[in-house]
């Protein structure tokens, strides 16, 4: 019997050293998203705690009444992930050519130096920038460019500016990772064969590095539409977004059912880009 059971752990050690994480992948994971999903579709009760009976108007209205804060989510979280892939790649490109290590260790630092104060001040920082007697301000008045304060804080301009700032690491860190893969004797052997710079670029370095953008564009996309501090901070009412939306619904006498049906659609709004990541990435596994 020992002897079996000794045969049973060395040939099943990899399945149950595995069973710790799944164990808190169940608890902390699974389980409170299958709570949240049952939430979406209760009643709301007094104090807005959820109650029977069942039923679907919750996501009928977080699409009918609230359709146009997700949209807003959508576009800001697009067009962050545009701006950060538009100055993220050329960034990875001229840390990847820097000659030496040190050069490239500083970009690195200059990089990942952001993360080093916590988010709330970095943008409470950017609140003293672009109000309306702030620094920015004050120095176009100044230089005479301007002749009376204009309104950067509390708009569209300065959520997009905050989130930018804020997620433009996770963009330039995986391209970079992709390039430092890449051989570019293949932008000379491409050169030698009579493309230009800009053939070179679309038709081999950036098919190759591709993995890199796709993983920078989740990265940025997925935190960006659940962004909650940024919007908050920097784009008052013209800032909502579902994070903010949620956050209304489930603090004082909110509403718990709504609540957690925009957290749900929030959920599915991440887990489809992160889906066409996995999805690209194991074809690119088989292909190499």
């Amino acid at each position: 019997m020992a002897l079996w059971l000794r045969g049973l752990v060395r040939g099943r050690g990899y399945a149950l050293l595995s069973v710790p994480a799944v164990v808190w992948l169940v608890l902390f994971f699974i389980a409170p998203v299958i709570i949240v999903l049952g939430i979406s579709f209760m009643s709301r009760g007094t104090g807005g705690l959820p109650v029977l009976p069942l039923t679907l108007d919750n996501y009928s209205r977080t699409f009918n009444v609230f359709g146009g804060v997700i949209g807003q989510s959508v576009r800001f979280a697009l067009i962050t992930t545009i701006v950060c892939l538009l100055l993220g790649y050329p960034m990875a490109y001229f840390i990847k050519t820097r000659r030496t290590r040190w050069a490239k260790g500083v970009a690195l630092f200059l990089v990942v130096l952001p993360f080093w104060t916590n988010l709330l001040i970095r943008t409470y920082a950017w609140r003293f920038l672009l109000a309306r007697e702030g620094l920015i301000n004050s120095l176009l008045l100044e230089l005479r460019l301007i002749d009376a304060p204009i309104q950067i804080l509390n708009t569209e301009f300065a959520v997009i500016l905050g989130l930018v700032y804020g997620m433009l690491p996770f963009m330039v860190l995986p391209i970079y990772a992709s390039m430092e893969r890449f051989d570019f004797r293949y932008i000379e052997a491409a050169q030698d064969l009579g493309a230009g710079a800009w053939a070179a670029f679309w038709r081999v370095l950036l098919p190759m590095t591709l993995p890199g953008v796709i993983a920078g564009c989740v990265l940025v996309f997925v935190p960006s539409i659940g962004s909650y501090v940024t919007p908050d901070l920097l784009g008052g009412n013209r800032g909502l977004m579902i994070a903010t939306l949620l956050a209304s619904q489930l603090t004082g006498s909110g509403n718990m059912p709504q609540g957690a049906a925009i957290s749900m659609v929030l959920l599915a709004m991440i887990v489809v880009p992160l889906a066409v990541y996995v999805w690209t990435g194991r074809k690119e596994g088989q292909r190499g």
